[in-house]
């Protein structure tokens, strides 16, 4: 019989497994932001812990705190949930003296709606988006001063992505700074930046020119600042260009006088027909002052301003050749000896040129003035 039962036990297929567990809580309901996104909320707590909480609140059972706030309003909580929330609301509590078991907290220069946003908060960790778009100026200072860091957290990130414009951003960049939010308040400085013009029209800069005149001039000189970094970037970019295109011209000078380029080159270069295309963008150019300077009669340097700058290559291409002897380019031996009996000043000059000019093109590995200038044709 043992036997019979263990080859049944061995012919048996063995059971699937049972799933998994499902998540415990639904992230999909409306109404409830994180991170722009309409979540429920933005912790590990299950949807009925989170209504058991704010029903708790909101029922007020066996409330021993009682907040006051503007216009005699008044909102009932717990010192338990307050004081584990909050360690400055923990400490006022500790000093409070009231009545019995009750004890009381103020909380002014904010709507009361705000307050109990905030309160609410303090129980389930999560906020409705209409409560955060009204009133995410006032949970931000509340944070703050309460030191809720997850609530301020939240409000930044809600300003940054979508609350912040051209209107409020003024306002919210002082908020910022007092409230000791470095990133806000960088995205804000950024922001007046790029709008300058339509933020200084905006009826926070006037307010702000007379409460905070201090600011408003940092603000003007930070605008100036920027707008001259801006002109520097642009005349960087310009520079680098117009040595991008030296060191493109040399490439193709090279390129003429060692392979040939089409129908110019070196005389004793067989040109073809069917030659392919130049790869090299300043040929075409270099091409037709090539042919120029060969063919001018007032080719003495000063007289032409196209040969000219023909000599201007060949000198700065004589600078860059590391073996004249096998180079092909006219008259790179002479410049290499006239080099030579330049001025100091002349010679600082010429030097930074090419420095520049080839931490431009930032040449790294093999140099093309000293692998490919040098290879025989």
């Amino acid at each position: 019989m043992d036997d019979a039962y263990e080859g049944s036990l061995s012919k048996s297929v063995a059971p699937a497994a049972p799933p998994l567990p499902g998540p415990a809580t639904s992230y999909h309901q409306k109404g409830l932001v994180m991170n722009g996104l309409p979540l429920r909320g933005y912790s590990c707590v299950s949807t009925a812990a989170k209504d058991l909480w704010e029903r708790l609140f909101d029922s007020g059972y066996k409330a021993d705190v009682t907040i006051y706030t503007d216009y005699n309003g008044i909102i009932y909580a717990h010192a338990n949930v307050l004081g584990m929330a909050s360690p400055v609301m923990k400490g006022m509590l500790n000093q409070s003296k009231g009545h019995g078991r009750w004890r009381s907290l103020s909380i002014h220069g904010v709507p009361q709606d705000a307050v109990r946003v905030f309160i609410r908060y303090l129980y389930s960790s999560c906020s409705e988006k209409a409560d955060m778009e009204d009133y995410v100026l006032h949970l931000l200072v509340l944070s703050h001063v309460f030191v809720v860091p997850q609530l301020k957290r939240e409000c930044e990130r809600q300003l940054e992505h979508g609350l912040l414009s051209t209107e409020n951003v003024v306002d919210i960049f002082q908020l910022a700074l007092l409230c000791d939010a470095p990133r806000l308040s960088l995205v804000c400085h950024r922001m007046i930046l790029k709008n300058f013009k339509v933020v200084s029209d905006s009826e926070g800069w006037k307010a702000m020119m007379q409460s905070h005149p201090v600011l408003e001039k940092e603000l003007v000189e930070s605008v100036l600042d920027e707008d001259h970094k801006q002109k520097e970037r642009i005349r960087k970019l310009k520079e680098r260009k117009i040595y991008l295109q030296l060191y493109e011209a040399m490439e193709a000078l090279v390129h003429i006088c060692r392979d040939g380029c089409k129908t110019i080159g070196p005389h004793d270069k067989d040109f073809k027909e069917d030659q392919a295309p130049c790869n090299y963008t300043a040929c075409k150019g270099l091409e037709l002052l090539v042919r120029h300077f060969a063919g001018c009669r007032l080719r003495i340097p000063g007289k032409c301003s196209h040969c000219k700058r023909m000599w201007q290559l060949l000198e700065l291409h004589s600078r860059l050749c590391d073996d004249s002897d096998v180079c092909r380019v006219p008259l790179c031996r002479n410049f290499k000896e006239r080099i030579k009996k330049q001025s100091k000043k002349d010679e600082i000059k010429w030097k930074k040129l090419v420095e520049k000019m080839l931490r431009t093109k930032r040449i790294g590995g093999a140099n093309f003035f000293s692998e490919e200038l040098a290879s025989p044709s």
